[in-house]
């Protein structure tokens, strides 16, 4: 059962990514009805732990726009794993493609409701938050309140193989409710409980804007009756280089070495232990091309990057 519904699945989203590619303009698409958006990218990866590979991804997202309020929308993306969306080239055992999402979307006055296997995210993807690339199986409801949200997602996390990823869900597991607010223009933060991975968690997240390029944010997940927990400080900003912008990010996390499963799901997750990361980032030209460097160094690991990302 299993391997027939990786196969069809594998199929099903080979052929509509190809399809669906095919029909992608130099600009992206103005629709009214139809609206996608594809991301490629190309890097070097080199890890202490093993040879450098040359790693490719695809992301691409079409969207069915019913009207101003209602949407289809989905996901497929290269990677078999929740956090991997990277395949390796030149290798023939790692060709992976899957469709990781499907679902409906409601959005209007009120805030925005999300029903079938939806994003990780409601919005902008935090250091401590999910993997942009992962899904979860269930509904999410945002309220506004004023410049605030209060958001619940209930459904199921459970499989993290993304052949599997729309496979119909067996039980409920994962509940998050997330408030969000803006203090002023400078300061903003965000908090959660959340039950996820067999744990019961808290997350806090504080923002602070020193410029309009510059942001300071300290981000903390505690798991609740244990004394593990994971903690992310950093700075995002941008400087010029002989008139040319170049954007980077920096931050520093500590993971509990106990700490499970949560962790590694994360976005930015480095390892267990102590660990910085760095990046860099520019546009190459008008037409979406841009270029990246990365370095991460955790415990007796370390890793540098560099490619290029195209977005159409």
């Amino acid at each position: 059962m299993d391997s027939t519904y990786t196969a069809y699945n594998k199929v099903l989203s080979t052929l509509f990514t190809g399809f669906a590619l095919c029909l992608i303009p130099i600009e992206r698409a103005k629709s009214s009805e139809f609206e996608q958006q594809a991301e490629f990218e190309l890097r070097l990866d080199d890890n202490s732990n093993q040879s450098a590979e040359f790693e490719y991804r695809v992301r691409y997202n079409p969207k069915i726009r019913f009207n101003d309020t209602w949407s289809l929308n989905s996901f497929i993306v290269t990677g078999n794993e929740y956090g991997s969306s990277h395949n390796t080239l030149d290798d023939g055992e790692s060709d992976y493609l899957y469709m990781r999402r499907l679902y409906l979307r409601h959005q209007g006055d009120y805030g925005k409701t999300e029903l079938g296997v939806i994003p990780t995210y409601k919005g902008r993807v935090s250091s401590s938050g999910l993997s942009k690339d992962g899904w979860i199986k269930g509904v999410r409801h945002v309220r506004k309140l004023g410049n605030d949200n209060l958001e619940i997602v209930l459904g199921e996390l459970s499989t993290l193989d993304a052949s599997k990823a729309l496979q119909t869900p067996e039980t409920l597991n994962y509940i998050e409710i997330e408030y969000s607010a803006r203090i002023d223009q400078q300061w903003s933060y965000e908090i959660s409980a959340e039950r996820m991975t067999g744990g019961n968690f808290v997350r806090t997240e504080m923002r602070y804007k020193t410029s309009e390029l510059t942001t300071l944010f300290a981000e903390f997940i505690a798991r609740l009756y244990e004394t593990k927990y994971k903690t992310v400080w950093g700075l995002e900003s941008e400087f010029a280089l002989a008139n040319y912008p170049i954007e980077y990010f920096v931050h520093y996390a500590f993971v509990d070495d106990d700490f499970g499963l949560r962790a590694e799901l994360t976005e930015d997750f480095l390892g267990t232990g102590h660990g910085i990361a760095g990046e860099l980032g520019g546009s190459i030209n008008d037409s979406g091309l841009a270029w990246f460097a990365g370095f991460e160094a955790v415990e007796n690991n370390s890793r540098f990057q560099i490619g290029i990302n195209w977005e159409l």
